[in-house]
């Protein structure tokens, strides 16, 4: 039977290209991974990375195993799933799960005023960009954004129309201006999303209007973004509401038009069931939207950058 550990290592290498990247996505030392892959070719009798200075390169056998081995990885993930609901589902917890940036202030000082109320009640928070299948019961209750949801089977509470523009660093902002309009945009740097999440329309209205000489770097989630946009690396788009939480930040301009988009509380029709999970809903959605109204206003006078005059400054 061939070891499960070793072939997650297999695959990190595989992709990484070397023993020392894999070593850091899998929080493991370089010699334990460079050990585990010998191991495994030793298990298997191939010879699966021909080595060199610029790393390890998957033979002709190793990339013959891949497609075994992610379905191995499949498995175990759907493994460990399934014993997290069952664990979560044996002590009783409501499960949120949201991507990370939903799990703001904002959310901590609700979810805080919720369990004083309600000290019985448990909580399991999943930080995730992945949908889980709330039907399933991967989870209970999920914060997502969305144009719209379309499972009829999900008791839906819209939340908050989310707004979003472009920012800019106060640094950069300091040395280059900002552009008003699309029609400054020439002259300037940008960051883009690559992917795009399907939510942020704004990214695709931008790449409409720059051209790929102008992109500076390439971002996967709002928090990658975010970083580069504050270490001045150039302009991005950025959730209005996000960007309260980096003082650093200045808009160049209002949200354009069509690029709004929602955000929902979602329920699982099981999880729907349980008292605890109604009284959370009703006490976590009003509470959130008189928040978001808050930051909105918030927003409005802080992003504004003095050396330029926008739509309602």
């Amino acid at each position: 039977m061939l070891n499960w550990s070793d072939i997650r290592v297999f695959l990190a290498v595989c992709r990484d290209g070397s023993t020392l990247a894999a070593s850091r996505r899998l929080g493991l030392s370089q010699p334990t991974v460079a050990r585990r892959i010998e191991a495994l070719e030793h298990d298997l009798g191939l010879l699966l990375f021909e080595r060199d200075t610029r790393g390890f390169h998957p033979t002709a056998a190793a990339r013959q195993l891949m497609d075994h081995a992610c379905r191995m990885e499949e498995a175990a993930q759907a493994l460990d799933q399934a014993a997290h609901c069952a664990r979560s589902l044996r002590d009783g917890a409501i499960r949120i799960t949201a991507p990370r940036r939903n799990f703001s202030p904002t959310f901590s000082s609700i979810l805080a005023e919720f369990c004083r109320l309600h000290p019985s009640v448990r909580f399991e928070l999943i930080s995730s960009y992945e949908v889980l299948d709330l039907v399933a019961g991967e989870a209970d209750v999920a914060i997502r954004i969305s144009h719209a949801i379309r499972d009829d089977r999900l008791i839906c509470t819209k939340l908050t129309d989310v707004k979003s523009t472009l920012f800019a660093s106060r640094a950069y902002a300091d040395r280059y201006g900002l552009p008003r309009s699309p029609e400054e945009f020439a002259g300037h740097r940008f960051v883009v999303f690559d992917p795009a999440p399907p939510t942020m329309l704004l990214n695709d209205w931008l790449l409409r209007r720059i051209t790929p000489e102008q992109i500076v770097t390439r971002s996967s989630d709002t928090e990658s973004m975010t970083a580069s946009i504050e270490a001045g690396l150039g302009i991005g788009p950025v959730p209005v509401a996000f960007a309260v939480d980096y003082p650093s930040l200045v808009r160049c301009f209002d949200p354009p038009e069509g690029t709004d988009v929602s955000s929902w509380l979602l329920i699982g029709p099981d999880a729907y069931r349980r008292a605890e999970v109604r009284a959370f809903a009703a006490f976590f959605a009003p509470r959130f939207r008189a928040a978001y109204r808050a930051m909105a206003v918030q927003a409005c006078c802080q992003q504004r950058y003095p050396g330029v005059a926008g739509p309602g400054a």
